[in-house]
């Protein structure tokens, strides 16, 4: 499970001590809410019919899934679904290919996601070898399914919006740079990742029209 409530003040609290920019962007927008996801191949499954459409659409997709395989959650189900029925569900050629990737490589033994690597890197190198699953997705997943607390998903965009809007940079940094600045905030990257998100949603919200 991802970061609690209790671990994001903590760690907020101890980045807003550290760094006045951090505690003024807190003292406005306050803690956000923990983003938590369920450990497993489902989750994983998830962001792979999620990827590049609206969350109406993508749950379509699941359900039709869900109908076609009857549990979308068994990895040997969708591994032994035809490409055209996936099609069917809704799964363009290429989600179709990144869905089996998936299942394949959980029902071979290959992904075990329940004792990836402890260092970060090495299970997002673990991740990120099956297709459709790229770094920021390798990435969301420890952040919010397992809760790796030093996560910091620099190639996020509103992540490096929001961080030089708090840290009253110019320009948005480019991922280099937001890489680079957060090297400070170890082991506290993926709570501030998460408030960066919080904050954006604050600031939209500051900025809509009354």
């Amino acid at each position: 499970m991802g970061l609690t409530a209790e671990q994001l003040r903590t760690s907020l609290d101890a980045l807003a001590a550290a760094e006045p920019a951090f505690a003024a962007a807190l003292a406005h927008a306050g803690y956000p809410a923990p983003r938590i996801r369920e450990r497993g191949y489902q989750t994983l499954l998830r962001t792979i019919v999620g990827q590049q459409v609206s969350v109406n659409a993508a749950d379509a997709v699941w359900r039709k899934l869900e109908a076609l395989v009857g549990d979308a959650t068994d990895p040997h189900a969708v591994a032994a679904a035809s490409d055209e029925a996936l099609r069917a569900c809704g799964f363009s050629r290429q989600k179709s290919s990144y869905a089996k990737s998936l299942a394949e490589e959980v029902t071979s033994g290959r992904l075990d996601l329940d004792h990836l690597p402890a260092d970060d890197e090495e299970a997002i190198a673990q991740l990120t070898r099956v297709k459709g699953i790229g770094r920021w997705s390798a990435e969301i997943y420890l952040l919010f399914a397992e809760g790796r607390a030093d996560i910091w998903p620099a190639g996020d965009l509103a992540v490096q919006i929001e961080l030089g809007r708090i840290l009253c940079h110019d320009a948005r940094p480019s991922e280099k740079l937001t890489r680079a600045l957060a090297e400070a905030w170890r082991p506290h990257r993926g709570a501030l990742a998460i408030f960066t998100w919080h904050h954006y949603g604050a600031a939209a919200a500051d900025a809509a029209p009354v």
